[in-house]
């Protein structure tokens, strides 16, 4: 699992590797990297809410 969190982070960030995007597609399955990202962007998303909504007062 850490595997697919770093790899998406990367992906997110867009300092991937290309070998290592490849092996993504070759060994992985693409619901697990789809629900991992759709997590970690609603996690960001709720990190800035709550980061504006503490700068706000």
């Amino acid at each position: 699992m850490w595997q697919v969190i770093k790899s998406v982070l990367a992906a997110f960030f867009g300092v991937q590797k290309d070998s290592r995007r490849r092996s993504d597609f070759e060994h992985g399955k693409p619901i697990v990297f789809i629900a991992t990202g759709v997590v970690m962007a609603l996690i960001m998303v709720g990190l800035v809410v709550s980061v504006a909504m503490m700068a706000a007062g």
